[in-house]
């Protein structure tokens, strides 16, 4: 076996890529040690924090990045280091969340282009595995080259529209002494133009004119407006709620902007709300989210007018035409719309959402699965933090669950990478917040090792295991089918004996209602590792594709 040996050095090319990590917002860094990217781990107090599997390290920096609103970051090794990180790479793209991953590559000096010689962990072209799904790739080949492109992939992935960059470093350059930065020549990815018919009216390094924002103050004015709220209007909250009260709109936030100041609580999905967006003037959608799963497939009823505010032109044209789109800083262009109308009173019935809920908990097909939402709300009322696993209790707490607060919910809808919940919970619990992870017995299984990696060190996650015996959403599609299960039902441990082997308390409720309520404060106040198993099957919400067009 290839054993690369770590230079004693005062300052290595991995010390320096770690701190340029940790200065962009990546306080705590997440990997996985293997032969080629020790010199990641003989950094002192720089090393990363371990995890047990490569998937789950940028799941981990994923749940960071959402959760902080800043970069995130994770470092793995070569070969199949680097191809396990990649489902949780995809992931980040299809949330546009800014993460860095670092991968070893083999040494240098071993290396001959284009060529497979048997090398340990060698592939003929590793980055090229990512160039599909990243914003940009870094591959430096010398200490100089790391010390520019690591600044460059930083700056890359917090620059909209945001998104994950890959970079990788062969395992003799890593500790190397660290070199001196280089002017970047690396290309900054640009955005596709919005299709022909919409106008343009800045890009994001002009300032946009007067003029410009007078026309589409003409759009809003004295029209009924919803206000959609994609990820990108997270961090323009104050001024996103501001207009919206200004026009008297409705605001409805995607998956990702869920817990919005201002936003209704239930997702664009249910007939009531759906019937009142298809019947306003114009929709002003701000920070992007149109797309397939918050639209179902953007066959949901939609205003005839389109305006898009986002802080730089989509990579991808959008599927809808806007009428205008305005591209620049968010926080800015919203104020200045703001004060170009005037006040108008709103024109949405007031009880929308007590009423949605009403329907929801009295149904007695659904009243299950919303007395689950109304558990994690009692939580998350309290300061809780909530990751979702592509679970149909996942479903459920992600499209209807009150959150506490704008990044308050991780959800993989984009995607849909089952798994996600409980390595995406370090990342977030990393942060310093208790952490609630809704996850099936499925998708739990995914990243069992994980909760070595809680237990170890000593994250305030709280997991929350709603088990079905098998995949839910896929066995009702079978059920919806007339087809019999296949590949649907599991065998599913102990869980709560699972959880004391790993030194993790558990508890095992029997229904869902007051008593996990109860468990779940209780868990969630000790700020200890914990697992809540409960036993239910749950009725997928019409946040499902298969529900989408139900009346």
């Amino acid at each position: 076996m290839d054993q690369t040996c770590t230079v004693d050095q005062a300052r290595t090319v991995a010390d320096d890529v770690l701190d340029v990590l940790r200065e962009a917002g990546a306080a705590t860094v997440f990997g996985l040690p293997g032969v080629h990217n020790l010199a990641f781990f003989s950094t002192g107090p720089r090393s990363p924090l371990v995890v047990r599997h490569e998937q789950a390290a940028t799941y981990a920096a994923d749940g960071w990045a959402r959760r902080t609103g800043v970069l995130g970051a994770a470092v793995v090794t070569t070969g199949p280091g680097a191809t396990n990180a990649l489902t949780g790479f995809g992931e980040a793209a299809a949330a546009g969340s800014p993460i860095v991953l670092v991968a070893s590559e083999i040494p240098q000096r071993l290396r001959r282009e284009g060529r497979l010689r048997g090398v340990l962990h060698e592939s003929r072209d590793q980055a090229a595995l990512f160039a599909p799904l990243a914003k940009a790739v870094f591959t430096p080949r010398t200490p100089d080259e790391a010390a520019r492109d690591v600044r460059a992939a930083t700056t890359l992935a917090l620059t909209a529209p945001r998104g994950p960059v890959y970079l990788d470093v062969p395992a003799d350059v890593l500790p190397m002494p660290a070199g001196a930065p280089m002017p970047s020549g690396a290309p900054v990815p640009s955005g596709a133009p919005v299709p022909s018919g919409a106008p343009v009216l800045a890009g994001s390094d002009a300032l946009v004119a007067d003029a410009d924002l007078d026309r589409v103050a003409d759009l809003l004015r004295d029209r009924s407006v919803v206000v959609w709220a994609g990820s990108g209007a997270l961090d323009a909250a104050p001024e996103v709620e501001a207009l919206a009260t200004r026009l008297g709109a409705l605001l409805v936030p995607s998956f990702h902007a869920h817990g919005l100041p201002g936003a209704v609580g239930v997702p664009p999905h249910e007939p009531e709300l759906a019937e009142l967006i298809g019947a306003a003037d114009v929709l002003l959608a701000v920070g992007g989210d149109l797309d397939g799963m918050n639209t179902r497939n953007w066959t949901m009823p939609r205003p005839p007018r389109l305006v898009t505010v986002d802080a730089a032109a989509p990579i991808d044209p959008p599927e809808w035409t806007p009428d205008a789109a305005l591209t620049g800083p968010v926080p800015a262009l919203l104020d200045r719309l703001r004060d170009r109308v005037p006040p108008r009173a709103t024109w949405t019935p007031p009880d929308l959402v007590a009423r949605v809920r009403a329907r929801l908990r009295d149904d007695p097909a659904s009243a299950d699965a919303f007395a689950l939402v109304e558990c994690v709300e009692s939580v998350a009322a309290r300061g809780a933090a909530l990751v979702c696993d592509m679970a149909v209790a996942g479903y459920w707490v992600g499209g209807y669950a009150r959150v506490g607060g704008p990044r308050g919910l991780a959800y993989p809808v984009g995607w849909g990478t089952l798994g996600f919940g409980l390595p995406a919970a370090i990342g977030v619990a990393a942060t310093g917040v208790p952490t609630v992870a809704v996850v099936g017995d499925g998708g739990l299984a995914m990243g069992l090792g994980e909760l070595a990696t809680v237990v170890g060190e000593r994250l305030p996650v709280t997991v929350l295991v709603v088990d079905d015996a098998g995949y839910g959403m896929l066995r009702y599609d079978q059920d919806r089918a007339g087809h019999p299960h296949a590949g649907v039902d599991l065998h599913t441990p102990d869980l709560v004996a699972l959880a004391g082997a790993f030194g993790m308390a558990g508890t095992d409720v029997a229904t869902i209602g007051p008593d996990l309520a109860a468990a779940l404060i209780d868990a969630v106040a000790s700020g200890a590792p914990h697992l809540i198993r409960v036993g239910a099957r749950l009725l997928p919400p019409r946040t499902t594709s298969p529900r989408w067009n139900e009346g």
